[in-house]
């Protein structure tokens, strides 16, 4: 999850989502509040167990040993191979949306409508212009809020909310050079947001759960748009602190691709990693569906 959530455009929810443990994750992060009160009361044994404490902690753990380890390695591969890195993550996140589609039993109506919005919606998020966010403590804080609602959603980017809000680059720098500042500001926002919409998520899906997975589906299938790994960039905006952003970019079929660039040894590696991809989310599935039956 943490290394996907540090891609711009891939969703650690997606992870979570085809891992198996979505359902225990919004379980765990809504009973966070009721778990503090009772560790107020001096029941300590109690609000472990009531916050499932010991799988929050061994996943967060998961989580920022990846962003801490990854950061670099994710920085440099957008900079320097950037279609084998969507590659790699188109393949998962398409595999992804025939799992997480499986889990609905009947496609009503009401359900296709869902998935078409969530299509949309997610697409819209994709092709929508970098607007200018402010660098004060105070935005920081609000847009750690809005970025982590998204990262426990199968399909929204966290980090892709960032890089609209003009924040990615700044964030991605504070995590890599351990300026604690920013870091804390942002993780504080991220906690107040995380606990607000995972109960909203987790009623959601206790009252409406195909519905919803209609729509969370749809949220991934639309995301591809932005994980498309043949593009020429046709605008660039170039920030005062020298940081270039894509603005509008044209997406490029294979055969184009290989037609403008003759570079077919970089074609093949592309497929291959979207296959790994792929691969990587069928064993994840497998490993969940052995883990159930053991448990």
């Amino acid at each position: 999850m943490g290394a996907a959530d540090v891609v711009p455009g891939v969703s650690g929810g997606t992870i979570a989502f085809i891992s198996g443990i979505y359902d225990q994750l919004l379980t765990a992060i809504a009973n966070l509040p009721a778990a503090a009160l009772l560790l107020l009361k001096g029941q300590i044994k109690q609000a472990w167990a009531h916050a499932h404490a010991n799988f929050l902690l061994t996943l967060l753990g998961g989580i920022l040993a990846s962003i801490l380890s990854f950061a670099r390695l994710i920085s440099w591969l957008m900079q320097h191979e950037p279609i084998a890195l969507w590659s790699f993550f188109f393949g998962l996140v398409l595999i992804s949306c025939f799992y997480v589609g499986r889990e609905i039993k009947r496609w009503s109506i009401t359900r296709w409508l869902a998935f078409a919005a969530g299509t949309a919606m997610a697409w819209y998020i994709t092709i929508a212009a970098p607007v200018s966010w402010g660098h004060d403590m105070l935005s920081i804080f609000f847009a750690g809020a809005i970025a982590i609602c998204a990262m426990i959603l199968p399909g929204i980017s966290g980090s892709f909310l960032l890089l609209l809000m003009g924040l990615y680059g700044y964030i991605l720098s504070a995590v890599k050079n351990l300026e604690l500042g920013i870091i804390l500001v942002f993780a504080a926002g991220c906690a107040c947001g995380l606990l607000l919409f995972s109960r909203v998520l987790k009623a959601m899906l206790e009252r409406f759960r195909e519905v919803t997975l209609a729509v969370l589906t749809g949220f991934m299938l639309g995301s591809l748009n932005k994980l498309w790994p043949w593009r020429h960039t046709l605008e660039w905006l170039e920030k005062p602190s020298g940081e270039l952003v894509a603005m509008r970019e044209a997406k490029l079929w294979p055969w184009q691709y290989l037609a403008q660039t003759g570079q077919s040894s970089e074609w093949v590696l592309a497929v291959a990693l979207a296959c790994c991809g792929a691969l990587l989310v069928f064993s994840l599935e497998r490993y969940a569906q052995r883990s159930k039956k053991t448990s």
